[in-house]
This record gives structure tokens, sequence and C-alpha cells, in this order.
């Protein structure tokens, strides 16, 4: 079942975000296509700056599929010394693409 993972991040920055999307490519280039990520399973990532911080929704094949990411993508934010935030993560009732 699908989930929607969602990371609001006060503190966080456009420059930290960017960072750490260097960091889950492994090259030195933001991800900006779904095969960037690490792990396969991402279905949509949106990222947008909030009053004081950032806010990221990504929307995941499955529970699994994120935690496969989240193994790569924890540390990595630790590591950047960026706030430390819980994701919330949810099923998701109705998923629509194109």
């Amino acid at each position: 079942m699908a989930v929607i993972v969602i990371f609001d991040s006060l503190g966080m920055t456009r420059g930290l975000y960017e960072q750490v999307s260097r960091g889950i490519t492994g090259m030195n280039k933001v991800a900006d296509k779904l095969g960037d990520w690490p792990v396969p399973g991402l279905i949509s990532h949106v990222a947008a700056p909030t009053p004081g911080g950032f806010i990221v929704v990504d929307v995941w094949e499955s529970e699994e599929a994120y935690q496969a990411f989240a193994a790569v993508v924890l540390p990595l934010l630790r590591e950047l010394g960026a706030p430390n935030v819980e994701p919330r993560i949810y099923p998701v009732f109705r998923l629509v693409t194109s």
C-alpha cells in the first residue's frame, strides 16, 4: 500500500535541502527526476519553503520502500546537521496520476 511521508522541518533551509538532495544522488547535482533517488519506489516528491523552514511531501509505493530510503536519508540529515524531525507517515487512501 502506498504511503505519504511528510517532513515538516523548522530551521531547514533551501541550501541544506539542496545539500541533502546532492547527497542522496551520490552526484554533485540536485535530484530532479525519480531515477535520481537511491532506492526504487518513489512515486512523487514535492518540497517547498515554509515560514521558518521547509516541508517535503513524498509518496512511496509502500512503507518498506520508504524505510529503504530512510536508511539512506536519515543518517545524511544527521551528518549535515539538519534539524531533527520525525516524518509523519500516512497510508494513501487515493492516488491520482497522469
